[in-house]
């Protein structure tokens, strides 16, 4: 259910006396004071889970005096409902937990542009080209392994290798998930509409198995019922015991390759509330020390600001190299949907 944060008592009292005293005086409230009040609440539409970024928000609250209104849906969702809403939109900020989603919006001319105190905060890398989007976490795309049946140097680091005989059906794959859509949409991307058709068909063929989430896979591989799996780094540096002591271990990709992939979540202003100061303090927060090592021993994924530590047991960010494209092109993720239905993987 979303999480509506309703105004204090205190406050609302406050407000009540407030329009007593100037109905009293016969002067009616000042712009400015009207701006005031209406700044000190937030409206946020989150793309990422109430429990894992709640407790964040509540810290944003506390610290800043703001309260916050946050809807809460899938990031796919509530971007096409932005959309839908256009100028309209009761949104001052989104939170997205894919770049894809924020890219649509700054391809309809509904972001505005960050501060450059913001953006620049971020590596160029990992967040948007032109401004509209900052980006909060990392993502790496990689093959959780079971580490009682291989070696890592037997782990191939190209996704192109799991085609092969040697992997048939010792494969899995979560083809409804939103991360791996938004694999499929960055080989697209990188490598070509028909050269990403190939390995998804490839896949198929070679027996590749189909779950729901990236955790159930993760499970798999740590119990033996399948040797590899496509999942992102987080669910396995996030178990609650130490995970380098789990079967399941990570084998990350080639550097530069596809098969490196780092995403993002992210957040952007909409264009409707480019002047909104609890707006921007809310995003500034996000890049913030306290935020991002938030993120890092929260949620396990990798921090994008300089001098926050990655999580523990994976590596560095910069030791990762992710394939070099725009993330904003991960938009086109219908289009991934329609490959995916029509190479009958999903």
């Amino acid at each position: 259910m979303p999480r509506i944060t309703a105004v204090t008592g205190a406050l609302a009292l406050a407000l009540v006396s407030a329009l007593a005293l100037s109905s009293c005086s016969g002067a009616a409230p000042s712009p400015a004071d009207a701006d005031a009040a209406q700044e000190r609440t937030l409206t946020v539409y989150s793309g990422r889970d109430e429990e894992l970024v709640a407790p964040l928000i509540e810290q944003f609250e506390e610290s800043s005096g703001i309260d916050v209104e946050v809807r809460y849906a899938g990031s796919t969702e509530l971007a096409a409902q932005i959309l839908e809403e256009g100028e309209r939109t009761p949104a001052q900020v989104f939170l997205s937990q894919d770049s894809g989603s924020l890219g649509a919006l700054d391809a309809a001319g509904l972001l505005a542009t960050l501060p450059t105190g913001i953006t620049s905060a971020v590596p160029a890398e990992y967040t948007s080209t032109d401004g509209s989007w900052v980006g909060l976490t990392g993502r790496a795309r990689v093959i959780a392994y079971d580490s009682q049946s291989y070696t890592a140097e037997e782990i191939p680091a190209d996704v192109w290798e799991l085609t092969k005989p040697e992997w048939n059906g010792k494969v899995a794959v979560a083809p409804s998930n939103a991360s791996f859509q938004a694999f499929v949409t960055a080989m697209r991307v990188a490598e070509g509409e028909d050269r990403a058709s190939e390995w998804v068909e490839a896949m198929v063929a070679n027996g590749v198995q189909r779950y729901a989430k990236n955790g159930e896979i993760l499970e798999a591989v740590n119990t033996g019922a399948v040797p590899l799996g496509l999942i992102n780094h987080y669910y396995w540096a996030r178990s609650e015991q130490d995970p380098t002591t789990l079967r399941a271990q990570l084998k990350f990709g080639e550097p530069g390759s596809v098969s490196a992939l780092v995403n993002v979540t992210g957040a952007g202003i909409l264009a409707g509330s480019s002047e909104s100061s609890a707006a921007r303090e809310f995003v500034e927060f996000l890049v913030s020390t306290p935020a991002q090592e938030y993120f890092a021993t929260e949620t396990f994924e990798y921090p994008l600001v300089d001098g926050v530590a990655a999580p523990a047991g994976v590596p560095a960010l910069d030791e990762l190299g992710g394939v070099d494209i725009d993330l904003a092109q991960l938009s086109s993720v219908q289009q991934t949907v329609d490959l995916l239905t029509a190479t009958g993987l999903l």
